[in-house]
């Protein structure tokens, strides 16, 4: 049976905030900014997003004094139909690993869910498919930042290959 809270039980908390979509249509990073100090979650969608090389895609947090490139914790896997697993441990962010699908027309659709677990300590979950081939790129893992999350980029591994279609949005609370 669901339960239904009503507006006596004092239940309070921010609606979720929605951004306005970016497009991955250039450059080599998308930055999101701005977040509240009380923000303790976020899901970037990603909508038909590609590059023009072979870096994996990768997510990193940061504070106010820039981002965060190490002490990521965790692991990354590709999935292919009908293959063994690859696998490989999270370092410098949340990796969107795709292996040997990470090409220039790899086209990405899914999310990445960031969470709060307290003080400064945040959980991401990947879950990301490509729509030109059969591949799954999910991940787990952690980082400590220094200070309040205010900023999330999103970047390929290396930082130089170039955002060349799709759209990237986000959602708070």
């Amino acid at each position: 049976m669901p339960i239904v809270l009503s507006g006596s039980t004092g239940v309070t908390g921010a609606p979720l905030q929605r951004g306005t979509a970016v497009a991955s249509t250039s450059g080599t990073s998308i930055d999101f900014t701005g977040f509240p100090s009380w923000v303790s979650r976020v899901t970037l969608m990603f909508n038909g997003v590609s590059t023009n090389g072979t870096s994996d895609v990768i997510v990193q947090l940061g504070v106010n004094a820039g981002f965060t490139t190490s002490g990521y914790v965790g692991s990354a896997m590709t999935v292919v139909g009908g293959a063994s697993p690859g696998s490989t441990a999270l370092t410098s962010g949340f990796l969107i690993r795709l292996g040997g699908a990470a090409t220039a027309s790899a086209v990405r659709q899914g999310t990445v869910v960031l969470t709060l677990i307290s003080g400064n300590t945040w959980s991401g979950v990947v879950n990301i498919g490509l729509s030109d081939a059969v591949y799954m790129a999910i991940a787990s893992g952690t980082i400590l930042l220094p200070d309040v999350l205010t900023r999330v980029r999103i970047t390929t591994v290396g930082g130089a290959n170039t955002f060349d279609a799709g759209s990237i949005n986000y959602i708070y609370e």
